[in-house]
């Protein structure tokens, strides 16, 4: 499986997300700002309402803007044994059910299921619980969450 061609349908899906995001933080502005929304008592709310949410988008647009950053700068490298699992691995794990899933540890603003193929991977950040969990793991290793265990199936 190619990690840059995983790491390149991050990018376009996060691309998507800004503009989702940038499009939600204008029309919350609009409402925020708009003649019609101007408070006539202090039980007039809407729109404070508004501006909240316009900044909570416009928060979201720069978190998402920082992981495009990320992503962009981000190399994956050939898994070394020697090292174990780090950022940029490919992993196979199985739970108690012997169930695969196959995860792409990447930098922040993962988080999201890509196809590959005919297989599923979820992308996930080195700062979920799952993801701290595998670093410095290796091939036949148990990986725990207060949650659920896994065995690491195999890494590329």
């Amino acid at each position: 499986m190619d990690k840059l061609l995983l790491q390149q349908q991050v990018l376009e899906r996060l691309a998507e997300d800004l503009l989702q995001a940038d499009q939600a933080a204008r029309a919350a502005h609009e409402t925020a700002t708009h003649e019609e929304n101007i408070a006539e008592n202090k039980y007039d709310t809407l729109g404070l309402e508004a501006a909240y949410l316009a900044t909570g988008q416009a928060r979201r647009a720069e978190a998402i803007r920082q992981a495009i950053a990320h992503w962009q700068q981000f190399r994956p490298r050939p898994y070394n044994a020697s090292e174990g699992i780090q950022l940029g691995a490919l992993v196979c794990l199985v739970d108690a059910g012997n169930k695969p899933q196959q995860l792409f540890l990447g930098p922040d603003g993962g988080s999201m299921k890509l196809v590959c193929g005919s297989e599923l991977v979820q992308v996930i950040s080195s700062k979920a619980p799952l993801g701290r969990a595998m670093l410095g793991k290796c091939e036949g290793d148990e990986v725990s969450i207060p949650v659920q265990q896994f065995e690491v199936l195999w890494v590329h």
